[in-house]
C-alpha cells in the first residue's frame, strides 16, 4: 500500500464510506506478509516510492504464482523479473493485465494510471545482442512512471550511429548504456553529454569477455566523470537508479 493509497483509506474511514473494522482488515499484513516461502514487504514503497519486484529466478511456478496472488490484494503495480513462459501463464490465469516481455523476461501488471513526466530516461545499447538486458530496464523503467526512449545497437564498431542520435540522448534527463563486449560505449556517451550515466555490463561477448567480467572492469576503470555502474545484466538495478534521477 502506498502513501496516496493509505490516505484514500483514512479518508474513507472518516467519511463513513469504510468501518473501522474493514480498514483494521486491511492494514493487518503491514508491514511485511509471510507466505511461508516468502514474506512480502508491504511497506517497501511507503519508504522508497518503489514497490517490491518479484525475482522469479530460483523461484517454482508456484511459489510465483502465490505471490502475485498475494500482492494482488494490494493496490501496487506488479512487477516480475527473469520470468519464465510458464511462470507468465500461471500469473496470466490470475490477472489478465497481465503482460510478459519474452526478451525482457518480465511480467508487468499494471493498475494505476501510468504518470506523466516531461523528462525522459534514454536507454541505449550496443547491440542487439544487449536487448534483454535493455527490455528488463525498460519494462522496470515503465512501470515506475517513466517516459523512456530507446536508442538501440550503436555500438562503438560504428560510432556514426551514436552520434545520429546524440539529439535523443542529449535530452534525456539520466542515460542508461548497456554494453558487452569491451564495454567502451559507457565511456564514449559520458564524454559527449552532460547528463548522469548509468552502465550496465553484459554477460556478451567473445573469448576472455568472462562472461561480462571484462565489460565490468572497463566501466569501472572509465576515465570519465558522470558514470556509476551496476551488475552484469542488471537492467532492474539501472532502471531502478534511473527512475530516482528523473523523478527528483
Amino acid at each position: 500500500m502506498n502513501e496516496t493509497a493509505l490516505r484514500s483509506l483514512l479518508e474513507r474511514v472518516r467519511a463513513g464510506d469504510l468501518p473501522v473494522d474493514g480498514a483494521l482488515d486491511r492494514l493487518r499484513d503491514l508491514p511485511f506478509r509471510d507466505l511461508g516461502d516468502a514474506v512480502l514487504d508491504s511497506h517497501r514503497e511507503l519508504r522508497r516510492g518503489q514497490p517490491e519486484v518479484i525475482y522469479c529466478a530460483g523461484k517454482t511456478v508456484a511459489q510465483v504464482r502465490a505471490i502475485v496472488a498475494a500482492m494482488l490484494a494490494g493496490e501496487s503495480d506488479i512487477l516480475a523479473t527473469r520470468a519464465t513462459p510458464e511462470m507468465a501463464e500461471a500469473v496470466a490465469e490470475l490477472s489478465p493485465a497481465a503482460r510478459y516481455n519474452p526478451s525482457g523476461r518480465t511480467i508487468a501488471i499494471r493498475r494505476r494510471a501510468p504518470s506523466s513526466t516531461e523528462t525522459f530516461i534514454a536507454i541505449v545499447t550496443a547491440g542487439t545482442s544487449d536487448q534483454p538486458v535493455a527490455e528488463e530496464a525498460a519494462e522496470t523503467a515503465l512501470l515506475l512512471g517513466n517516459r523512456i526512449e530507446r536508442i538501440n545497437d550503436v555500438g562503438v564498431a560504428g560510432l556514426h550511429r551514436l552520434l545520429a542520435r546524440l539529439d535523443v540522448i542529449r535530452g534525456a534527463r539520466v542515460v542508461i548504456v548497456i554494453a558487452g563486449m569491451e564495454g567502451a560505449l559507457a565511456s564514449v556517451v559520458a564524454g559527449l553529454v552532460a547528463r548522469p550515466v548509468i552502465a550496465v555490463p553484459t554477460s556478451v561477448g567473445y573469448g576472455a569477455h568472462f562472461d561480462g567480467l571484462a565489460a565490468l572492469l572497463g566501466m569501472l576503470t572509465s576515465c570519465v566523470g558522470g558514470v556509476g555502474v551496476v551488475n552484469i545484466d542488471n537492467g532492474f538495478g539501472a532502471a531502478c537508479l534511473a527512475s530516482m534521477i528523473n523523478q527528483t
